[in-house]
């Protein structure tokens, strides 16, 4: 019975790996798609994000089969119910590259992003695919040291958002008030985004450790 258990929870596992480079692809595709004005990167990045939809219903699916039918216990049950807050975690990530992908669709063929504003889009896309590759190497790993270098790499997202509001502001007598309302969403979803991959971090040591990460922090510090 407890290894039929840990076979599901494996494959729980797997779905949720898959889930994370699904939304890598999609958010590497809207960016792509935002920065070239290209209505097929946007359509492929749309896509994706659907098939989150059939990804985060499956992992869900083989969740509540795990808490109805197994019985899990103590450490088995605490990561049953922390992937099922992961799942939330990642289907939320689809759902913040699909509306960077329809402001880029909604604008074409126009470009979404002024030009004086792209390189500071284009490195916070870089550094959403980054993170969502780290995310996925975690999912893979249960690595709580990798899992905890996320809030570096969030404030480095942080940086960049701020960047580009103050950028906006500044342009804000040059761009009519839809493309200033388009960019400061721009922003935000990226800035999501980032957010939500660090919740997959903090989700993933307590996963592997039971504790919260200030509580894995604190004993790490105390130990060096």
């Amino acid at each position: 019975m407890r290894t039929r258990f840990h076979e599901d929870l494996e494959q729980l596992a797997n779905q949720l790996h898959t889930m994370c480079l699904r939304d890598r692809a999609a958010i590497a595709a809207a960016t792509g798609g935002l920065l070239d004005a290209d209505l097929e990167q946007c359509e492929r990045a749309v896509d994706i994000c659907q098939e989150l939809d059939a990804l985060r219903d499956q992992c869900e699916h083989t969740a509540v089969a795990l808490l109805a039918l197994q019985s899990p216990v103590a450490g088995e049950l605490r990561k049953v119910v922390t992937a099922i807050q992961l799942v939330a975690n990642l289907h939320r990530m689809g759902a913040l590259t699909e509306h960077i992908a329809d402001i880029a669709r909604r604008r074409h063929p126009e470009p979404a992003v002024p030009e004086s504003m792209r390189p500071i889009v284009a490195r916070m896309g870089a550094a959403a695919v980054a993170m969502a590759t780290g995310a996925a190497a975690v999912l893979a790993s249960g690595d709580p040291d990798d899992a905890a270098q996320f809030e570096a790499q969030d404030d480095t997202m942080d940086g960049l958002h701020r960047e580009l509001l103050t950028a906006v502001l500044a342009d804000d007598e040059h761009s009519s008030k839809a493309v200033v309302v388009d960019v400061t969403l721009l922003g935000r979803y990226y800035e999501r985004f980032a957010d939500h991959t660090v919740e997959v971090g903090r989700r993933t040591i307590f996963m592997a450790t039971g504790c919260t990460p200030e509580e894995w922090a604190a004993a790490r510090h105390g130990e060096l």
